[in-house]
Formats: structure tokens, C-alpha cells, sequence
């Protein structure tokens, strides 16, 4: 997959269908960089490598109850292109555990030589 628009395309889809991890699994570039708003408990604000980001997904899918999540996009834009997504959950554990709370954000990936070589996660944190 070469084209930004099909990479995008395919991630929406398999995020629409809860298949995230094999969309990291097929869609992600082995030298992947991950950049959050912040470090949080799943790990530090910038991760690199597919095995670190395997890890971010693993810890998010163990700690939080998913109750529903949305995927729209993407909206290219020469090697990038945003997702949003909406999601419903209960994290596990943290100060907000058992609390069913309302999470939107907007992702921002790069794609290089047909994989997604960076993400980045926008969206408002605490306070």
C-alpha cells in the first residue's frame, strides 16, 4: 500500500471494526514514532519502534472497558493525513477507574514508502 489515502483508508476501517492491534500489526512502519499529548501511565509522551507501540495498544486494551469507539476520516493531505476518534470507556484503573467517561481526539499520521511512520495524538489532557 503506497498511497496515503488507501493507508488511511484501511486504518479507518479496521478501527471501525476493532481490529487496532492488526492495523499496527499491517499498516504500521517498524521504525514507527508515537507521540502522545503528555507521559501517562501506558508510557512516556514519545515511544519509538513497533514493539513500544504494541505495548501502549496491549496496556490501553487491558485498562480500559471499551464500551464504543468511532473512527472518521481520514482527510489526506500529501504523505499525512488526521483521524478522529470518539470513544466510550471505564479506564481500569487511575484516578478516573470505574468512571464511564467520553474520550475525543484527533490523530496525525505520516506515511512513508506505504506504512505509517508517525502518529500524533491531539486532544485536551486534565484540567
Amino acid at each position: 500500500m503506497s498511497n496515503t489515502l488507501e493507508v488511511g483508508k484501511k486504518l479507518v476501517e479496521l478501527c471501525r471494526q476493532g481490529k487496532a492491534m492488526e492495523a499496527v500489526n499491517t499498516l504500521y512502519h517498524p521504525k514507527i514514532v508515537s507521540l502522545e499529548v503528555a507521559d501517562n501511565p501506558s508510557g512516556p509522551a514519545r515511544m519509538e519502534g513497533l514493539a513500544a507501540i504494541k505495548g501502549k495498544g496491549e496496556w490501553w486494551e487491558k485498562n480500559h472497558e471499551i464500551h464504543s469507539g468511532e473512527a472518521e476520516g481520514p482527510w489526506p493531505h500529501g504523505d499525512r493525513f488526521i483521524v478522529r476518534f470518539k470513544y466510550e470507556v471505564t479506564p481500569k484503573t487511575g484516578p478516573m477507574a470505574g468512571k464511564r467517561i467520553n474520550l475525543d481526539e484527533a490523530a496525525l499520521y505520516t506515511v512513508k514508502d506505504g506504512k505509517i511512520i508517525q502518529e500524533e495524538f491531539f486532544y485536551h489532557h486534565g484540567g
